[in-house]
């Protein structure tokens, strides 16, 4: 009986008819099920991905509203509660020690519009990413991206700051970099599109007060940095040692973000 077509259980190209691998990822079409769960993990959906960031951000808005004495007007969370659940910058890191506010910084927003609009971005910008790089890494340049925005942040002397934007910037960075080192008509393209993001930030920067600039400046840079340093798809896909590091910066994510809510409220 001929085979018919079918999805590759790792990477999720098209299998012909007559191939008995992938000619995308080199899975054979009969792969025994340790092999296909091991590498599934590490070429996750990016939908489950992006759900998970939106998710949590939301969820932690929420605790921001509830921890520090509620909130003013348009939902916008009392500074004490920031404080309390993360927010970085030189006062939190000077005066108190709270180094850790780098991670937790990029899932606490000022207000119902300042969320939103990440949000929004992030829905945009996260599936493009996760389709060149792959989910894992994907997360990884989000987390390490904005680990990096807000260090520069600091570096620069901001006293105080929160949002997602750093994260999503350094994934508008690391499409930067792919548009670059792909180069060709699709290469191209992204750069096309990406100069669009980066000069919206920049004028968006110097039209509105109170906009984090280094922290944007900074998350773009590191995202071109581990971007250029994890690779992407067609130089490579992702592996387990991917996965592994994707895992380690989603424990201490939760790890974090668990610290600071239990402070907070004991």
């Amino acid at each position: 009986m001929a085979q018919r077509p079918i999805l590759c259980p790792r990477c999720r190209q098209l299998i012909g008819s007559s191939e008995t691998v992938c000619s995308w990822c080199g899975t054979s079409r009969s792969a025994p099920w340790w092999r296909i769960i091991t590498w599934s993990r590490g070429t996750m959906d990016s939908d489950w991905l992006v759900s998970s960031l939106i998710t949590a951000n939301i969820i932690y808005f929420a605790l921001s509203l509830l921890v520090g004495g509620g909130f003013s007007g348009l939902l916008s969370p009392h500074q004490a509660g920031l404080m309390l659940l993360g927010a970085t910058g030189t006062y939190p890191i000077d005066y108190f020690g709270r180094y850790w506010t780098v991670i937790s910084a990029s899932y606490l927003h000022g207000g119902i519009l300042h969320l939103v609009f990440n949000l929004m971005a992030l829905k945009q910008i996260a599936p493009w990413v996760s389709n060149e790089y792959g989910p894992g890494r994907t997360f990884t340049i989000y987390t390490l991206g904005g680990v990096f925005g807000y260090v520069v942040s600091y570096l620069a002397g901001v006293p105080f700051t929160i949002g997602a934007s750093a994260s999503v910037c350094s994934l508008i960075g690391a499409l930067f970099f792919y548009g670059k080192s792909r180069g060709g008509s699709y290469g191209s393209s992204v750069n096309r599109e990406v100069s669009g993001w980066l000069i919206s930030l920049f004028v968006f920067g110097l039209i509105f007060p109170g906009i984090n600039n280094w922290g944007h400046g900074g998350g773009i840079v590191g995202g071109i940095i581990f971007g250029a340093l994890l690779g992407y798809n067609e130089r490579r896909r992702e592996n387990n040692l991917d996965l592994a590091l994707a895992v380690v910066c989603g424990v201490a994510t939760v790890a974090v973000m668990g610290w600071a809510v239990m402070r907070a409220v004991f």
